[in-house]
């Protein structure tokens, strides 16, 4: 029998020990979820983005806000980058660094949050698109691996998975997620709770 399993979880244990060790990591999520919320309280929204995996992350985040978590309640206001015509406007008109910038140019205001997953922390379109929203007044909440890249010092909440495979950074980044969007129903529906 093939050790690769057993193997495969152990490592993803590993990186899940890691990342509870350091307590900062819990500080930073709550201020990110205090952030996301006040976004939501005052008429914002969130918008997040990521690439491939990523991607898909970010459109998660998206459809449980508006969508449902564990309990009915009415939908947040959240949106993914992901709209094909959009991207491949952006990406034919102006390049591929563009097409996260473009949306958050297009949809962002002061006081949104955007949501900003990349496990290496240098994909160009995720750095531009962080220089957008802060260009429009957004805080930024970075979902990071491999030591963050350059992301790590450009978002106002950074989580860094201690980490290099993508698929175990990607693990911990849906695990953040979700604890991030229970954070936002307890405090914006506390009557589910």
């Amino acid at each position: 029998m093939n050790d690769f399993i057993s193997h495969a979880f152990n490592h993803a244990q590993e990186t899940l020990t890691k990342f509870i060790a350091n307590e900062d990591n819990f500080k930073v999520m709550q201020d990110a979820i205090d952030e996301m919320v006040s976004a939501i309280k005052n008429n914002g929204r969130v918008i997040s983005c990521g690439n491939g995996g990523s991607m898909c992350d970010a459109m998660h985040f998206a459809e449980e806000l508006t969508g449902r978590f564990r309990k009915d309640r009415p939908a947040m206001p959240a949106m993914a980058v992901a709209d094909p015509s959009h991207i491949t406007c952006v990406a034919n008109d102006y390049g591929f660094e563009y097409i996260f910038s473009k949306y958050v140019e297009a949809h962002g205001h002061k006081g949104d949050v955007l949501l900003a997953i990349s496990t290496s922390g240098n994909s160009p379109n995720c750095l531009e698109a962080v220089k957008s929203a802060h260009a429009k007044g957004m805080k930024v909440v970075g979902l990071l691996g491999k030591g963050g890249g350059k992301m790590k010092d450009l978002v106002d909440f950074p989580l860094v998975i201690e980490a290099d495979l993508s698929d175990r950074i990607q693990e911990m980044h849906i695990k953040i997620i979700h604890t991030f969007i229970e954070g936002i129903e307890r405090q914006v529906f506390p009557e589910n709770y």
